[in-house]
């Protein structure tokens, strides 16, 4: 019953947003200013893609105990993409940071610091950085491959690719190799993701009890983690372990402030649960297509299969080979149009300011939804049809195209995405071709979208790129 109201929820959230306004336009506000729409709950009736199609550029509701403005098209993501720290902030409803917070950080008064990303993080996230991970990436894919998938005849592709996701995060962020270890914690992190979006009644049995329980299993072995590094930076100094948990407990804010051990299990944390479904969902989804579409399926084989050839049997993928994934990484990009691995995200407002004509009081939350242009037949013409061609050249429309957020917010693991994404593509693609098992099988979110049952696959090898 719990997982129900959890999936109820996130239908509310970031699927029937836009269904509010058809319903309720015609309910004037009492304050001439306000966006049109109704606070109460959207009821669910017409279809999303009916829905695009009549969007204003922004309505209101109420959601998660909240006044919310909801903005639709390129002109209001351009609009809070463009004014972050200007008009608005990034926000997280509360029962959010309750589960992703160390309790005593929880408890304290939050700012929205606590839920930046580390200053320091995209320079270790950046292309010239991540030059040196490709590596690993490749070698842990093929690894993990030759484990998990070349012994079978069938596969789940999603809980695997969220294996080797979760396995990777730990080997790059904190020098963590043990197989065990990472899967104890990619255990607890799946209860606690399952917890995110529930409804927040923290009894015992409940969804939201189960992830605050896994959150704080997770927090004190990071702790551990965390002190058990801090003993050999100051043991061994300039020879200690460099990741990134080494550069967040040796950083320092304008002051000279250190961030405590609590703080920086929070943002791992939080840096882990970024990454712990959604590069996960968009190896699964580009799998499906490519099931879905053989001559996609052909020419992606084609475009990895001569980088195969480049770097030999014994070679590992360079950065200069992932540049060369043109076609590959357009595939991506129209998988995560069509499934994106986030719907969207939340912002508050700083101070009053006018949009479109209408006012948004400060303290008014506002939620952006990848929806609203992803499946907009002015951006993107037959926009339900799979076409990865959509991305040559210029590609989209600047903000049409948001699977990454986008201005000051934008996601600084971009880069990392993609190089793992086309790393772990390079790997499957180059080893086998393979069927869906259950063609009807259903989507479900939480947040991000999952095949209900994990996505079973049959494979068939390949011998030089051939069946």
């Amino acid at each position: 019953m719990d997982l129900f109201f959890s999936y109820l929820l996130y239908f509310i959230l970031f699927i029937s947003l836009p269904i509010v306004f058809l319903i309720t336009y015609r309910h004037k506000s009492s304050n001439p200013n306000l966006p049109p729409g109704t606070m109460g709950w959207p009821i669910i009736g017409e279809t999303l893609e009916f829905a695009l199609a009549l969007l204003p550029q922004v309505f209101k509701t109420s959601l998660l105990e909240a006044n919310m403005a909801v903005m639709c098209g390129a002109s209001g993501n351009k609009f809070l993409f463009s004014n972050e720290d200007k008009l608005v902030v990034s926000w997280w409803q509360r029962s959010m940071k309750k589960i992703l917070c160390f309790p005593s950080v929880f408890n304290e008064t939050l700012t929205r610091d606590n839920f930046r990303p580390p200053t320091f993080l995209p320079e270790f996230l950046k292309p010239e950085a991540l030059q040196h991970y490709i590596v690993t990436m490749d070698s842990m894919a093929s690894e993990h491959i030759e484990l998990n998938w070349s012994p079978n005849r069938e596969v789940l592709v999603f809980p695997l690719a969220r294996k080797y996701s979760f396995a990777l995060a730990f080997r790059l962020f904190m020098s963590i190799t043990d197989p065990e270890y990472v899967e104890m914690i990619c255990h607890h992190f799946q209860i606690l993701n399952e917890g995110f979006l529930s409804v927040p009644i923290d009894i015992p049995g409940t969804t939201f009890n189960r992830a605050l329980k896994a959150s704080k299993f997770i927090h004190n072995e990071l702790l551990e983690v965390i002190r058990k590094r801090k003993m050999e930076l100051e043991q061994k100094g300039d020879s200690a372990t460099r990741d990134l948990l080494s550069h967040m407990l040796l950083a320092s804010d304008e002051n000279c402030n250190v961030k405590s051990e609590m703080e920086i299990s929070t943002q791992v944390i939080c840096l882990l649960f970024a990454t712990h479904h959604t590069t996960s969902s968009v190896i699964t989804f580009i799998l499906k297509y490519l099931a879905e579409f053989p001559d996609v399926y052909s020419k992606v084989l084609k475009e990895q299969m001569e980088i195969a050839e480049s770097k030999g049997p014994e070679g590992f993928l360079k950065w200069n080979d992932i540049q060369k994934m043109k076609y590959t990484w357009n595939v991506a990009n129209e998988t995560m149009r069509l499934t994106p691995p986030v719907q969207g995200t939340f912002r508050e407002a700083i101070t009053d300011f006018t949009y479109a004509g209408f006012t948004i009081p400060k303290g008014w939350k506002m939620h952006w939804n990848v929806n609203t242009t992803h499946r907009d037949p002015k951006y993107f013409p037959d926009p339900e049809k799979f076409n990865p061609s959509r991305f040559e050249g210029k590609g989209p429309q600047p903000f049409t195209f948001v699977p990454f957020g986008g201005g000051p917010r934008m996601c600084p693991g971009r880069e990392y995405a993609r190089a793992q994404v086309l790393a772990f593509i390079h790997n499957v693609v180059t080893r086998f071709k393979w069927e869906k098992v259950d063609p009807c099988e259903k989507v479900a979110y939480n947040p991000s979208p999952i095949p209900s049952k994990g996505f079973p696959i049959r494979l068939q090898p390949l011998q030089n790129g051939f069946v």
